[in-house]
């Protein structure tokens, strides 16, 4: 999909994050180790990783422990992030290095861009958006991320068979999303609705507490047939 078919959408909006000098000093000296530089031109997946293994795109990774929590539990796959803020980036790379993880990578940079330019088409087993954020007020609805220009992007690159699972704890947001999904002609519902939490998601702490307060969780997962 060309940049020019849609109106510019961005994966994000900037906040003034507080960057722990913990998370400095990591992306000071670890994102050249660990992170991918952003530049136009198709990642070759079996090159970054070194070996060719199905690889798994995470859009908005937050501070990284469910992104190495996946990585460290499913050796078998590839797994790349992406976010923008500073102190996920500085978080996740401190978890990288402390698990060894060979099979997670980052890039700090927009997603849509990323997708866009660094992504072939047809090249990724599959992708998590978990816990977008909501933008409740309904004046801002029209920043989220979820909308369908950009589920057409990446269905685009998604390979036969992969998936596309997202997660939020808005139930409105989750309709949305459902809807969303559901109206992209590439992807396929994996259940009658909303589909139940599969293993490989943890659940976080957040979510925990969330849930014992009675307030739900809702994932989203199709597939492209």
């Amino acid at each position: 999909m060309p940049a020019s078919s849609h109106p510019p959408i961005r994966s994000f909006v900037l906040r003034q994050g507080r960057v722990s000098n913990a998370q400095r000093r990591a992306v000071d000296t670890l994102l050249s180790v660990y992170g991918i530089a952003y530049a136009p031109g198709a990642l070759a997946f079996e090159r970054v990783f070194g070996r060719q293994a199905p690889t798994i795109l995470e859009i908005g990774f937050g501070m990284g422990e469910t992104t190495a929590t996946i990585a460290q539990a499913h050796p078998e796959n590839n797994y790349l992030g992406i976010e923008v803020h500073t102190p996920g980036v500085g978080g996740l790379l401190k978890l990288i290095d402390e698990g060894k993880l060979a099979n997670l990578r980052l890039i700090q940079h927009d997603a849509v861009e990323v997708l866009e330019h660094m992504i072939a088409p047809a090249s990724l087993a599959g992708a998590h958006i978990f816990f977008p954020d909501p933008w409740p007020k309904k004046r801002h609805h029209k920043r989220r991320l979820i909308q369908p220009a950009f589920v057409a992007l990446l269905a685009s690159r998604l390979a036969p068979g992969a998936y596309l699972h997202a997660a939020t704890d808005w139930q409105e947001y989750a309709e949305q999303i459902l809807a969303v999904f559901g109206a992209e002609p590439a992807l396929a519902n994996t259940a009658p609705g909303f589909a139940p939490r599969p293993d490989y998601r943890p659940q976080t702490k957040f979510e925990s507490r969330g849930l014992a307060l009675g307030h739900g969780v809702w994932d989203i997962v199709f597939r492209k047939p």
